[in-house]
């Protein structure tokens, strides 16, 4: 199992192809989503799946 939607699922459950009108609509629907290095909106699968996951993010450490 992914830990992200896969891109045909978020056009499913957006209804949307192009990544802009997909940001939008997960906006419009409160989703929880991230933007990825390639400007594409990625919707972890807790955020709909209705578990409560917790993604950290990393946290600075000085250099040894």
């Amino acid at each position: 199992m992914s830990t992200f939607l896969p891109s045909k699922e978020l056009a499913e459950l957006t209804g949307k192809k192009w990544k802009s009108q997909q940001i939008l609509a997960l906006q419009k629907m409160g989703i929880r989503f991230f933007i990825n290095a390639c400007g594409r909106p990625v919707v972890p699968m807790s955020a709909i799946d209705g578990k409560k996951e917790e993604i950290k993010k990393p946290t600075w450490q000085p250099p040894d």
